[in-house]
């Protein structure tokens, strides 16, 4: 797989947090509940960043130790899996304090990572 193959999934990894974050400002833990619109779409950019980081090569994972991927991809399936039964409290702590250092960090390795 070439550089520019392996920045794929890293970039919807990005755009997903991204958008996720971008719809969680305008919320409080209290808006989330399990029938609400914002909820599913919040539950499906947590999917599309597990699935993502999924395909990101062995090799940008090894090379990245500092990105929790076992999580990602764990809590992916955790919602894929147990999508009746998604603790809101918990997305909610991956909201506010775990996506934004991963967006952080997945900006650094995507700007080191695009060709010049």
């Amino acid at each position: 797989m070439s550089a520019r193959d392996a920045l794929v999934p890293l970039r919807q990894m990005r755009d997903a947090a991204r958008r996720a974050l971008e719809i969680a400002r305008s919320l409080s833990r209290a808006d989330l509940r399990p029938d609400q619109v914002e909820t599913l779409a919040l539950t499906r950019l947590l999917e599309v960043l597990g699935e993502a980081a999924r395909r990101v090569p062995s090799t940008v994972r090894d090379e990245n130790p500092t990105i929790p991927w076992r999580q990602i991809t764990g809590t992916r399936d955790r919602l894929i899996h147990g999508y009746d039964r998604v603790d809101l409290d918990i997305l909610w702590t991956i909201l506010q304090d775990q996506l934004p250092p991963l967006v952080e960090q997945l900006d650094a390795i995507v700007d080191r990572s695009e060709p010049c």
